[in-house]
């Protein structure tokens, strides 16, 4: 069976897969022949009209072959009389359902009913939209008062898990009105025609938006032409903006519609609020669409709310991979890429625009071109990380493509419901034709008032050119007051060096310990600033002052140490610094243990007056306090350090009393020291060793 593909007749087109290690010239002889499964048809689009692909799985081929389609399983029994095999010693090829391996996602929703999950979130689209209405039958939102009956009417809409799209795009400036399918299904015609018919104006005419899926396209335009019998003007434009399914792929079926589609919706409705014919806002839809390309990428497949866990038939992405080119809908992507951001980012652009890729190359843009950019959040990327691949995406596209994009939108806009993904979007601005006030970049400002639009700046505000969005500090770096103390910079480099290595290299015992017992960052946060005081050392021009030293130090922990680990070691290093001026001779003198320890008890009292941590509350001061204590009875690091340790490890068990620690509790803490104190003892442990040598 090997090559040969195992279709059933009468059955629609996504049902094919290929069976490729059997022999090609003869049945298979035994049942332990193990078979991968592959899809044939990923363009095609699956039962409801969406791309689908099929899992890999492994099979049994000798009068097994297990196929796993999309959700969809059949036992071939029933249609025997109608299997196509191209080797007739094949007596039977039995079709059952296998468990698929499912990693990388979450199967855990707050409303698991998928037809009230749907329902309610046309209710809430609503409840922060006063100008949305909701057909809660049909599953249309739509613009409530007659202000906007003199404009042509845009509709648009698809399967529901791509939300904020399209119902929180109905309103003002953008959408009158948009159906909504059940999760990741088209709706159906007769939604969409009384959406046209009874849900918003047609007196100027209708524009249907609809993304290029074999679905959507022919509910949407069954429904465009029976408008059409009753009078009314309407007219459909099908966006297909995705390259990641390239030409020999796509077929017939051509691209898919993603994210580019809101750049429609943006433009095209600004346009008809202007009042605009049909033919106008038609032409400026259909010409942004043709200047689009697109492409995502996710790190897992998404879990469908009502679906068990085994009906989710999406193959696992290793910790390190990354889905290239994978739908909204599930759908597999192109292939598998690295999750290293900046590779996958140089991929998708390269795909996005290098003009020699004849399978993908659907969009010349140059630098010459003015552009826009949408980096579009597929559901699951934290904001925080979405900044992240923005700036990556911008970079990429400057540096290695000389693309400056005239604006640049980041956001949630059309979703894979909690997709752990992104997609890159470019938009080739095109000349209207329609003059002053009706350019793309005129229409795609223009204000709207809906909740599913997030991209608030003025023209005005883009248009300033500021030297520069990232101005060189001015502050200037004050030294700190010279001290009549001295230390040979080499001793205090060495010494400080081999204390630091100490504490970077328990840094993964810390944050084990932070991760069981608090947020996970404190090691990070220590070996961040060791490691910046390491390299301070290694190129600051070098001082025998120790309060000049430092001062420079605590700069350097500073910037780089944040939370509340980081501002107790800035005020109490700033306090030392002080110490140290305090304690300074009228003349040059080298700086003795008891000059440490006076100005080591200045700053701990000075730190007291911002915490009221004491030894027992299980916090950094169980062991910084030791230290001083002990150092300052016995004029000994090495002995301090050793009490400092101790006192770590008096806090396994220990009740915390501040901090988020509070918050956390459970039955390992017996074994678990403070995080914070344990580094510090680390730190000092090694300070000691090194004085001692």
């Amino acid at each position: 069976m090997h090559g040969r593909t195992v279709s059933f007749a009468g059955t629609p087109p996504w049902h094919h897969a290929t069976c490729q290690s059997c022999p090609a010239d003869s049945p298979p002889a035994r049942a332990d022949c193990p078979t991968k499964v592959r899809s044939e048809a990923i363009a095609e689009g699956g039962p409801h009209g969406h791309a689908s692909g099929v899992s890999e799985e492994t099979c049994f081929c000798a009068l097994t072959c297990t196929l796993v389609v999309d959700g969809y399983h059949s036992a071939l029994g029933a249609f025997q009389e109608t299997l196509h095999v191209a080797v007739s010693t094949i007596s039977a090829c039995k079709v059952t359902a296998s468990t698929p391996k499912v990693a990388g996602m979450s199967s855990k929703h707050f409303i698991n009913d998928p037809v009230h999950l749907v329902s309610t979130a046309l209710r809430a689209a609503t409840l922060t939209n006063p100008s949305a209405a909701v057909d809660a039958e049909n599953k249309i939102i739509y613009r409530r008062g007659d202000a906007h009956k003199n404009a042509v009417s845009l509709v648009s809409g698809g399967g529901s898990g791509h939300e904020p799209s399209f119902a929180a795009l109905v309103g003002s400036g953008l959408l009158t009105g948009s159906v909504a399918g059940t999760i990741f299904a088209s709706p159906g015609a007769e939604q969409v025609r009384r959406c046209i018919l009874g849900r918003v104006p047609g007196e100027k005419g209708v524009i249907v938006i609809v993304m290029n899926y074999t679905g959507d396209v022919l509910n949407f335009g069954m429904a465009v032409e029976k408008a059409k019998a009753t009078g009314i003007d309407v007219e459909m434009v099908v966006v297909a903006d995705d390259v990641g399914v390239g030409r020999s792929q796509g077929g017939k079926v051509g691209r898919r519609g993603i994210a580019g589609t809101v750049l429609v919706h943006k433009i095209s409705g600004a346009l008809a609020a202007t009042g605009a014919s049909l033919k106008d806002v038609a032409h400026v839809a259909n010409l942004t669409a043709s200047n689009l390309v697109s492409i995502g990428a996710s790190l897992s497949h998404v879990h469908v709310p009502g679906r068990s866990a085994s009906d989710d038939l999406t193959a696992s992405l290793a910790a390190n991979e990354a889905e290239l080119g994978m739908g909204i809908h599930n759908e597999a992507g192109s292939g598998r890429h690295s999750a290293d951001l900046p590779s996958l980012v140089c991929t998708m652009l390269a795909q996005l625009l290098d003009p020699t890729d004849n399978d993908r190359a659907f969009l010349s843009v140059s630098s010459n071109d003015k552009t826009v950019l949408l980096v579009n959040n597929l559901g699951g990327v934290s904001v925080l990380e979405m900044g992240g691949v923005t700036a990556e995406v911008v970079k990429q596209l400057e540096e290695a493509w000389g693309i400056h994009p005239a604006r640049i939108i980041s956001g949630t806009f059309m979703t894979s419901l909690n997709g752990l993904g992104f997609s890159i979007t470019l938009l080739k601005l095109a000349d209207t034709g329609l003059g002053p006030g009706k350019s793309m970049l005129e229409l795609l400002d223009a204000p709207a008032e809906v909740t599913g639009w997030s991209a608030p700046v003025k023209s005005e505000t883009w248009n300033l050119k500021a030297a520069s969005s990232e101005e060189a500090s001015k502050i200037q770096n004050v030294e700190a007051k010279p001290s009549n103390l001295r230390l040979d910079f080499s001793t205090s480099k060495t010494i400080l060096d081999t204390a630091l290595s100490k504490l970077i290299n328990v840094e993964p015992e810390v944050t084990k310990y932070d991760t069981m017992v608090g947020d996970g960052d404190c090691g990070i946060g220590l070996k961040r600033g060791a490691e910046a005081i390491q390299k301070l050392l290694s190129t600051t021009e070098p001082t025998d002052d120790p309060s000049i030293l430092l001062a420079r130090i605590t700069q350097a922990v500073e910037t780089t140490m944040d939370g509340t680990s980081g501002a107790l070691y800035a005020i109490f290093l700033n306090s030392l610094t002080h110490g140290l001026n305090v304690e300074s001779p009228t003349s040059p003198a080298n700086i003795t243990s008891q000059v440490w320890a006076r100005a080591l008890q200045s700053s701990l009292k000075a730190l007291g007056k911002y915490t009221p941590a004491q030894p027992g509350d299980r916090t950094l001061m169980d062991a910084l306090v030791p230290f001083v204590e002990v150092l300052s009875k016995s004029g000994s690091t090495k002995e301090g350090a050793k009490a400092a340790m101790e006192g770590a490890a008096k806090t396994k068990g220990m009740k915390a009393s501040l901090g988020r620690t509070v918050y956390v509790g459970g039955e390992d803490w017996k074994d678990i020291p403070d995080p914070g104190a344990w580094g510090l003892a680390n730190f000092l442990q090694g300070l000691g060793d090194a004085v001692g040598n």
